[in-house]
């Protein structure tokens, strides 16, 4: 749910990247935060987990313009995709504006997409969301590697709610913007003072 800051004329939104291990989701936010013009941003704070495998979760303020008289804010966080993480994803989603969905395009990642799309899905119907109501993005990366599945697959596997898609290979950038602007697009338009997503 958006916070909303009257006294400092504030609106700030949470956007949760969530996905797999290893599928990108820090490499996506580590590129927006290198891209990012150093006065938009704030600071990049990261916790390991116990394996070093995977960030706990990244914070980044990016502002991004006004809402009428109020300062707009995005923080951007990642979970960690490890299936012994559960109890930590369903609590980073706490509060939540927007989820970007990240999925390993290499086909070995197949059922670890699809396991982790089911775990968001109890996950967010645990905190009260249903996962078609809530402002969704899949993000479909690693499409440089060599033998991905297809889009068509992948959406056939994935996006059974329809939701918009990028495919990107966030180790180079391409499509780590699209992907944030997307996702900002629909948790704007569903955006109103003192109501949740």
């Amino acid at each position: 749910m958006a916070f909303i800051n009257h006294a400092g004329r504030e609106i700030c939104c949470k956007i949760v990247y969530y996905g797999p291990g290893l599928c990108g989701k820090t490499t996506n936010v580590e590129q927006i935060y290198e891209r990012t013009n150093a006065g938009s941003k704030g600071k990049l704070i990261s916790l390991k987990t116990e394996s070093d495998r995977t960030l706990f979760f990244d914070f980044l303020p990016l502002d991004l313009g006004m809402v009428g008289s109020f300062k707009l804010r995005f923080q951007l966080y990642t979970v960690p995709g490890q299936v012994f993480y559960r109890a930590s994803r369903r609590l980073i989603l706490k509060g939540l504006d927007g989820v970007v969905f990240v999925a390993d395009s290499q086909l070995a990642r197949l059922d670890a997409n699809i396991e982790s799309m089911a775990d968001l899905d109890e996950n967010l119907t645990e905190n009260g969301f249903a996962i078609e109501e809530v402002p969704l993005i899949l993000q479909y990366n690693k499409r440089d590697l060599p033998g991905v599945v297809s889009v068509r697959d992948l959406r056939a596997a994935l996006n059974t709610m329809n939701a918009p898609e990028v495919e990107a290979t966030a180790s180079t950038g391409a499509g780590v913007f699209e992907t944030l602007k997307a996702v900002g697009r629909i948790v704007l338009t569903r955006l109103r003072p003192g109501r949740s997503i």
